[in-house]
């Protein structure tokens, strides 16, 4: 999740099951609604099981626009990633990005998997929240404002004016 949010994904989310069976490690979203998947392997074993998944053998059905294996140094060679993934190798407390992913290995397929994931996930979180509704939550800085006689606390700035990447118009690669 750490390495997601220094690649500049500002949502990331992890084992959040989707309709597909997918259960990533760890999902993350850029602009543009670009997500990046990793997977984390500490087992040659694990990492064979995980190939053998039927989204992984279907890779159409799969989330990700980038997917990535992320790996003890040396537990797996380049010509066993499946095509397009990249790989990630963890040593000495830190993450090096041996080889990139292809960066549009997300289908149709994949991003309804990934919306469903979103949705559910969002879901968990309005039951939490209870008795107030995602947008009622959402709206706390207005709730704010109003027992603020119109003005926000200092420091807080207007939703309206928070930047949020994942509403500007696409940006070219």
């Amino acid at each position: 999740m750490r390495w997601l949010r220094g690649y500049r994904c500002g949502v990331v989310l992890s084992e959040q099951a989707c309709v597909s069976g997918e259960m990533p490690d760890a999902i993350g979203w850029k602009q543009a609604c670009h997500s990046v998947l990793v997977e984390c392997k500490v087992t040659r074993a694990d990492f064979l099981a995980d190939r053998a998944k039927p989204f992984r053998l279907k890779p159409e059905k799969g989330v990700g626009s980038e997917r990535f294996y992320m790996i003890p140094a040396g537990l797996v060679k380049m010509e066993e990633l499946p095509a397009g993934w990249g790989l990630l190798e963890y040593r000495r407390g830190r993450v090096d990005m041996i080889q990139a992913s292809a960066k549009n290995l997300r289908t149709p397929v994949g991003f309804r998997s990934e919306m469903n994931l979103l949705l559910a996930s969002l879901r968990r979180v309005e039951v939490r929240i209870e008795p107030q509704s995602i947008t009622d939550f959402l709206k706390w800085k207005n709730r704010m404002a109003e027992y603020n006689r119109g003005t926000l606390p200092e420091g807080l700035d207007a939703a309206e004016d928070e930047m949020n990447v994942f509403l500007e118009p696409e940006m070219p690669c």
